[in-house]
């Protein structure tokens, strides 16, 4: 099925047929992951929390972040008592 991309106010929108929502399961107000595959396919996800999907992700983004010098270091070198 082709869909059209449609001006929404500031934004685009596609209107998603009320068949393909009952399939999925989805309804008006349901959050949804949206991601773009290597082929530049758009997927939509139902948003369900996973605690150990977030502490993963948090994980990985701890991981990628550069190590610096501690923050209480640099206070107490340039503090005045």
């Amino acid at each position: 099925m082709n869909l059209r991309i449609s001006k929404w106010g500031n934004s685009l929108a596609v209107c998603i047929p009320a068949d393909y929502l009952r399939h999925s399961g989805l309804s008006e107000g349901d959050q949804v992951q949206a991601s773009v595959t290597v082929d530049g396919a758009i997927c939509f996800h139902p948003a369900k929390w996973n605690r150990r999907a977030f502490a993963q992700e948090l994980a990985n983004i701890r991981d990628s972040l550069p190590m610096g010098e501690s923050v209480m270091e640099e206070v107490r070198r340039e503090a005045r008592y």
